[in-house]
């Protein structure tokens, strides 16, 4: 069976190789755990959050529930899994009575509160002071606090709350949802503290009406009778920090009522394959390491499914498959005629890299399909070749150090974009410009710098700066996660008044990004997968977004393939097989060109290892 309520504890003295034991003996879905009407799942990028949200929504459904699934991934997949349309309000899943979907689209969020903030003004204020209103609402945290109040409004309407017996909220990967979540303290000890009505969200009016519903919601997230936290993983090392920081974070604004989802555990018997072997010793390696923090919240585990798990009758075998790994008639049918071998390795990317000369490589894609791991390996391989490498990431979460493991190859320089070190110059910057400020000026400005959208543009400046440097060498970027990351690129057309609006000047490095961008001698963006749907239709929406910038991707890297990883074991043979379709869609249809990348039965970490997935 899928989930349990059954609570296992996994104490520090216990041996967590018994694990599998335990997945094979659970029952069927009870619900011990699951009774709060509001329940959130996060954890990091590509983990399943969407299908594991996804499946409990149904089975909640099905259990005769009336159940609301929400996404407020601003790179939600839940019209994918589903495969039908979902809007701003409730959607009503065809066969499944009870079960309602919505996206809260944070774009179109955005629109709709700078509307609200700039219309009460018109007519009033004179036009200059409504454009400069507008710009200061043009910058990827309205976004944020544009969805957050969505979020909000749906937890404060008392006709919302009382059609559903469950609220269920899909959330963006961890640094998101954290973000989201941290808001109503952040922003209601903003609206406190402020006296003078400037931030760059506009006047304080436009906030202050939230004040109370903002209050309710920080209340409603802390009530452990009405609020379980699905902390979302795989067994993997890297996926279970991640949770545990965001089981910390959480706890810290008093949301404890957290619960751990294990997903994907291959549970099969591994017989004398070297690749399921490898995988189930992985696994057991992260669990045997699994931080402290995880280990005394009630566990479930998910096993790892053959099929694909799209649509509802996918999702309605997930959630009666017994806890061992299961195979379905529908993938035996797959059929795995493709000439894999034919496709290049990532020696062939490096070698047509070094050829084209200094450049700002970009890895891009959803979260968990190996972003860091790609940029770490081509960054060592280029620098072992005798370049001048610049290795940084703008991802919140940032395992380039885990990647790289230790000492550096000569020629590679790495950094990180911090936001907390970025906020503090850029805010320094702006009070050295601003010249001789009277007291109250200077208490203006300073509050209009302690606003959440001083981050986004510091980190924004750093970026641009990073870019600038492949004038000298190759510079390889580490990007966060697809939503973050077109907030990100759309900053370049943002930002840059905001910039001017504070500093009287924007930055040459800001001034000249997007045509660096979207110059493809300067630029190359790899758009990274898994021969999966969900990435796969992730990457596609993220090649037609930057084509509709004026920036053409360089290539798809398919990575993590179990096609060529010559496995003969069952479950994976056939999760291999379900591979071809995409293979071929991304190589015949969606790629100018494509390389692949095999699983690995050690993941690489370190010089030689990355060294040696790069074909050097």
């Amino acid at each position: 069976m899928l989930l349990s309520g059954v609570r296992v504890p996994l104490k520090e003295k216990m041996a967590i190789m018994i694990l599998d034991d335990r997945i094979s003996t659970l029952t069927p879905i009870d619900w011990l755990g699951w009774q709060t009407p509001f329940l959130f799942f996060t954890g990091k990028g590509g983990v399943g959050k969407t299908t594991v949200a996804s499946t409990v929504a149904l089975r909640l459904a099905e259990l005769g529930r009336r159940v609301l699934l929400v996404s407020t991934d601003p790179a939600s997949n839940l019209d994918d899994v589903f495969e039908l349309t979902a809007g701003s309000t409730a959607t009503p899943v065809p066969g499944v009575p009870g079960l309602f979907l919505l996206n809260i689209d944070p774009v179109a969020a955005a629109a709709a509160y700078r509307e609200r903030v700039i219309t009460p003004y018109a007519g009033v204020l004179p036009a200059s002071t409504l454009q400069s209103m507008e710009e200061q609402l043009s910058g990827a945290c309205t976004v944020e606090i544009a969805a957050f109040n969505e979020f909000t409004n749906l937890l404060a309407d008392p006709q919302t709350v009382s059609r559903f017996e469950h609220i269920i909220f899909d959330t963006a990967p961890t640094g998101h949802t954290l973000r989201l979540l941290s808001l109503p303290k952040a922003w209601s000890g903003f609206i406190e503290t402020n006296s003078h009505g400037a931030s760059c969200l506009g006047p304080l009016a436009g906030l202050q009406a939230q004040h109370e519903q903002y209050a309710a919601t920080v209340q409603t997230l802390g009530d452990a009778a009405r609020t379980t936290v699905v902390l979302v993983s795989r067994p993997e090392t890297s996926a279970l920090q991640e949770a545990a920081r965001a089981g910390g974070e959480f706890r810290a604004l008093s949301i404890t009522n957290q619960h751990l989802v294990l997903n994907g555990v291959l549970t099969a018997p591994a017989g004398d394959d070297r690749i399921a072997q490898a995988m189930i010793a992985r696994q057991q390696e992260a669990l045997q390491t699994m931080p402290l923090a995880l280990r005394d919240i009630p566990i479930v585990a998910v096993p790892l499914i053959a099929h694909e798990l799209t649509g509802v009758a996918a999702l309605r075998r997930l959630s009666h498959t017994s806890g061992h790994t299961a195979l379905s008639d529908e993938t035996m049918g797959v059929s795995a005629s493709f000439d894999a071998g034919s496709m290049q390795g990532l020696d062939e990317l490096v070698r047509q890299l070094e050829a084209d000369g200094q450049a700002v490589i970009m890895t891009m894609g959803k979260g968990g399909v190996g972003k860091t791991t790609l940029a770490a390996a081509l960054a060592v391989a280029l620098a072992h070749a005798g370049h001048a490498v610049h290795l940084s990431t703008t991802d919140p979460a940032a395992h380039l150090g885990h990647a790289l493991g230790g000492a550096l190859p000569a020629g590679l320089q790495v950094s990180r974009i911090d936001p907390a070190a970025e906020t503090r110059r850029y805010s320094e910057e702006v009070l050295a410009a601003a010249g001789p400020l009277d007291e109250e000026e200077r208490a203006l400005l300073q509050e209009d710098l302690r606003s959440p959208c001083t981050e986004e543009i510091a980190v924004f400046r750093a970026f641009a700066r990073t870019v600038q440097e492949a004038e000298r060498g190759f510079v390889v970027l580490d990007t966060a996660p697809t939503g973050h990351t077109l907030l990100l690129l759309d900053a370049a057309q943002s930002y840059h008044r905001e910039v001017e609006r504070s500093m009287g000047d924007v930055p040459e490095a800001v001034r000249r990004l997007l045509p660096r961008l979207r110059d493809p001698r300067f630029t190359k963006i790899l758009l990274v997968t898994l021969a999966e749907s969900t990435p796969v239709q992730e990457a596609e929406r993220l090649q037609a977004d930057l084509r509709r910038a004026g920036i053409e991707p360089f290539g798809w890297v398919i990575n993590a393939s179990l096609l060529t990883s010559g496995t003969n074991n069952s479950v994976l043979l056939h999760r291999a097989q379900v591979e071809v379709p995409h293979l071929r869609r991304v190589t015949l249809e969606l790629a100018s060109r494509s390389w692949l990348v095999p699983w690995y039965a050690s993941i690489p970490t370190g010089e030689q290892a990355l060294l040696t997935m790069a074909g050097r």
